[in-house]
Formats: C-alpha cells, structure tokens, sequence
C-alpha cells in the first residue's frame, strides 16, 4: 500500500522513474560535453592558456583560473534545472533515481578515468627507459586525452553527488519527524540557525580545501627532500648505483594514509558534534550551505587543472611557434600544471566524498536517535 501511495504521487505516473533516470543520464552527458569543451587542447580555452604562457606564469595561473571559473556556470545551471524537474515529477525518490541514471555511467567513468594515469606512466616509462622521441610524442597525445577524460569522469561524479546529497538532505529532514519536539513542516529559511549553518557550511568547504592542499604540499616537500638526498650521492649520479626507489614509495604510502585522517574525521565528526550542540536545524544549514559551495568549487578545481595540464602538453607538442619543451612559456605551463596536479587529483574528488559523506552520517546518525528514542518510550 505504501507502495502504491508513493507511486500515486509521480506526476508521470508509472513513467516518473524512467524520465527521471534519463534526467540523469542525459544531465551527466551535457556535464561531460561541456567539461570536454573546457579541458581539451582541441578546443579554445586550453589552448588560450597555452598562448598566455608565453607571457610567464601569473598569466598562466590567471587565465587558467577565469577558464576554470567559466566553466562552472552550464554545468551547475544543468544540475539545478535536473534537480527541480526531477524534484517536481517524483520528489525525493524522483532525485534519487536521477543520481542513480547518472551513476549507471559509473563502469565507463571509471574505466576513462583510469585511462589518463595510464597513459601518463607510460610517458614516464618511455622517458626513463631512453625510447625514441617519437613514442613519447604518442604518450603525450594519449596522456592529454587522459586529462579530458578523467576532467569528464569527475563531472559525472560531481554531478551524481549532487543529485545524491539533495536526497540526502530531504531523507535527513523527513528523518526528523521522529524526533521529539520537533516539526519538519516549521522549517523556515529565514531561521537564524539555518542561515548560520549555511554561513559556516561554506566556510568549511574552504577549510577542507585548505587541509587537502597542505597536506599534498608537505607530503610533496618530504619526497623532495628525500630524492635531493639521495640525488647528492655520487654514486647515483655516476650511475653505479641505483637510487632507493622503495624508500620514496612507502614514504608516499605512509604520508598518504597518515594524512588522510583529519578530513576523514571531520566528514564523520561534523554532523555529530553540531547537532549535539546546536540541533538539527543547524545541521540542516550545514548540509546545505557545503553543498551550494562545494559543487561549483570541485568543478572549479577538476576543469581549471585539466586546462593546465592540457595547455602545457599543447606547448610541448610545438603547436606554439618558437615556444616548445624548455622554453620560457613551457617552464610557466609546468608551474600551471603543479598547480592543476592539486587541484584536479586531490581537492577536485575529495570535494562530492566529503558532502555525501557528511549526509549520510547526519540522515545515519538521526535515523539511529531515533530509533533508540523509540525503544526507550516502549521500554519505560
């Protein structure tokens, strides 16, 4: 029955899930298209990049961030639009079913976004093992195409975490209804602690932000520091004898596992500790402003880092006339290009994790609460 009663509220009727699932699907091509458009050497934006390194790096670092900031607009635009039409014709469940079209990708996402690193090691096999020139100008043109497409399969992942975190949010306000004293329905935006928790919601999306980048900056410099170390021996330089290799990938192993936990445990701890302490309508305002801030800042940081990475492989394919591999601008490319690593490889994916993870424990935690609540007023 209850069944029924859910279906009787799709505004398409039976059809509701399949137009929502499409909603999806076609959400997270557009998604896809667009980011192709943004972060591929055969379109205009990268290649501008690429021909204000000439200039030196602030000019890199500058267009790169206003390509990066343009390239937010149509995407979001795209998952707002989806979200109320799903929203509209199957509610909650209609939202759901879109991130679930979306995520039907996730075979393909994967298997592209996996693509690029390939490619890359390649590049980096064929320079260390002495190939001929010709196959790492092969490597670099597959490993440019492994940018787009990795910039396309974080698209679709953004993008499903946004259908999924709105869900999410719905599911944790409907979850209230059990909790005592408390009435979803009186929920208003102009509520003091929603308007609070937004203010800080977006605030904490920075500070993660800032977290993941310090933590690849001082995980970067201990892997420096090491290789320097081991680069100062003569030996190795002679070439009679081989550097540690193994010493630079458990160190790498180790930081990495080691700084992972903090935001880990901020994801967790958030929700938790501010609804002890404030209540749920603070959460709810959160959820809400991490989630306004975080879509278009990791599509931001995924886009604005393919078009570095891209520009820089545009110079060193010779596209630019007097300016390729070793020259002035193709030294500024690869200053853009460390910038982008950052971006598109650690805060860019982090970002969808973060706000799912943050509303799932808070729909979990509730759910939990309440259900305890519930025991104890049948026990006493």
């Amino acid at each position: 029955l209850l069944v029924i009663k859910e279906v009787l509220k799709f505004k398409a009727g039976w059809a509701t899930p399949w137009i929502c699932c499409a909603l999806g699907l076609a959400s997270g091509v557009a998604i896809g298209m667009i980011t192709e458009y943004y972060t591929s050497a055969d379109f205009k934006p990268t290649r501008t990049v690429a021909e204000y390194a000439v200039e030196g790096e602030a000019f890199v670092v500058t267009k790169g961030d206003a390509v990066g900031s343009k390239s937010v607009m149509l995407p979001v635009a795209i998952i707002g639009v989806a979200l109320v039409i799903a929203g509209s014709i199957g509610g909650t469940y209609g939202i759901a079913i879109a991130a679930l079209g979306m995520l039907s990708f996730v075979g393909t996402t994967v298997t592209i976004d996996a693509f690029g690193p390939i490619a890359d090691n390649a590049g980096g096999l064929a320079e260390s093992c002495h190939l001929a020139p010709e196959v790492r100008k092969i490597t670099d043109k597959l490993d440019s195409v492994g940018n787009t497409t990795a910039a396309i399969g974080k698209g679709f992942a953004i993008g499903s975490a946004a259908f999924a975190t709105v869900s999410l949010i719905c599911a944790y306000v409907s979850n209230l209804k059990g909790m005592p004293d408390f009435n979803p329905a009186n929920i208003q935006i102009d509520s003091v602690k929603i308007i609070a928790g937004c203010i800080i919601g977006g605030a904490l999306i920075e500070f993660f932000i800032a977290i993941l980048t310090d933590n690849t900056i001082a995980s970067a410099k201990e892997l420096a520091d090491v290789g320097d170390r081991q680069l100062s021996d003569p030996d190795i330089l002679a070439g009679k004898k081989d550097p540690d290799y193994n010493e630079l990938v458990a160190l790498a192993t180790k930081t990495a596992l080691k700084r992972m936990l903090l935001p880990s445990v901020i994801a967790l701890a958030i929700p938790f500790v501010c609804g002890a302490f404030f209540g749920p309508e603070f959460v709810i305002g959160i959820l809400l402003g991490a989630t306004i801030v975080a879509i278009p800042r990791a599509i931001f940081m995924g886009n604005s880092g393919g078009a570095f990475d891209n520009a820089k492989k545009y110079i060193e394919s010779g596209a630019i006339e007097g300016h390729g591999k070793g020259s002035a601008a193709h030294k500024a490319a690869v200053t853009g290009d460390t910038i982008g690593d950052t971006r598109k490889d650690v805060v860019g994916v982090a970002l969808d994790i973060f706000i799912k993870m943050m509303s799932t424990v808070a729909t979990t935690l509730f759910v939990v609460i309440t259900a305890l609540y519930s025991l104890i007023q049948s026990l006493f």
